[in-house]
């Protein structure tokens, strides 16, 4: 592409984002004097493209309102943010009412890509999936580079060498065999396995700098489930404290205010325990559940035991025993407290 032709092209997607432009603000953008943005422009118009010029103090250059570009001027990057937005937002149901409208944008887009392109976002596609807590994505987006790389990895089960910085600014190059890619609460991760030290991981995509793939190939487990394996390792990262629960109810309402992503659910047996009520005829839907669970502080957990209202025991820590204890204390001590007001009957006697 000439460079004229390029500057022409770059002046169309500077009007396409929206308002207007001054004549020194595009010759500015454009590396060039106003008489070219002039000529620019002209070629704009000769092209049916409604450029309107806009006179005064502040005048320059916008394009007619209601004007639709024709397809389609994206980056790479662009495109990949567009798509994946178009995805994100179906999964999340916030197109329900323009699901039609979501799905033609989505075929628009592809259609126009390169095909190499194309194909890449495909494999990306294919590659993705969602847990139950797809979030806004106000996070760091990942560089699109590294997620089609690591997407391609994925498809094609390609070691891969990666440069990763973790939570606390260390910097390392790791290999992984990346089984899935997954958007979470926000946040887009790769699970795999590191092979040097034989064991899984869960990295954040927008936390890895480079990703390039290694000469090679690997087997997946059978059955695998990347998203499971990202909220089972969210539930056993290594936090400060070890807590191991008991809780007589179903997994449906304990996943209500522990999910997956916090904590792992496992039968017992039936365990006798002091006090315990078997109110309920079907044993299947009222059970005792091991529940367990790391975090780095425990003063959040008393208020989430208690929403449960449910039959629990405390296995560990002691820690924990107490803060429930001096919350149940709390509770009571409001519960008892009748402080009159001045709207209190019992006040003007």
């Amino acid at each position: 592409m000439s460079r004229p032709t390029g500057r022409v092209l770059t002046l169309l997607e500077l009007l396409q984002s929206g308002g207007t432009r001054t004549m020194a603000e595009l010759a500015d953008r454009l590396g060039v004097d106003g008489r070219t943005v002039r000529r620019y422009v002209d070629q704009l118009i000769d092209l049916d493209v409604p450029v309107e010029s806009v006179r005064g103090r502040y005048g320059g250059y916008r394009l007619a309102a209601g004007y639709r570009l024709p397809p389609l001027m994206l980056s790479d990057d662009e495109a990949l943010a567009v798509l994946l937005g178009l995805v994100a937002g179906r999964r999340a149901g916030l197109t329900t009412a323009g699901d039609t409208a979501s799905e033609t944008a989505s075929a628009k887009i592809r259609r126009v890509l390169p095909k190499h392109l194309a194909r890449r976002l495909d494999t990306l596609l294919e590659s993705l999936a969602f847990t139950d807590r797809p979030g806004e994505f106000a996070a760091p987006a990942p560089d699109a580079g590294v997620l089609l790389t690591v997407a391609d990895a994925v498809r094609h089960r390609r070691p891969l060498s990666v440069r990763y910085t973790d939570r606390d600014a260390r910097r390392s190059e790791r290999t992984l065999h990346a089984y899935g890619i997954v958007a979470h609460a926000g946040r887009w991760y790769v699970t795999g396995r590191d092979p040097e030290i034989g064991e899984d991981r869960t990295l954040r995509l927008d936390r890895i700098a480079d990703a390039r793939a290694l000469p090679g190939s690997f087997e997946a487990p059978v059955g695998l489930d990347p998203v499971q394996r990202v909220l089972s390792g969210f539930a056993t990262a290594a936090y400060r404290h070890e807590v191991t629960l008991r809780i007589q109810g179903t997994a449906e309402q304990i996943r209500a205010r522990l999910p997956a992503s916090v904590a792992v659910l496992e039968d017992l047996e039936d365990v006798p325990t002091p006090g315990e009520d078997r109110a309920g005829d079907d044993p299947a839907a009222e059970r005792w559940l091991r529940v367990e669970l790391r975090a780095e502080r425990l003063d959040w957990l008393p208020a989430v035991l208690a929403s449960l209202d449910r039959p629990f025991v405390i296995e560990r820590p002691d820690e924990l025993r107490d803060l429930v204890g001096a919350l149940a204390d709390r509770l009571a001590s409001y519960a008892g407290n009748r402080a009159l007001s001045p709207h209190d009957p019992q006040s003007d006697t």
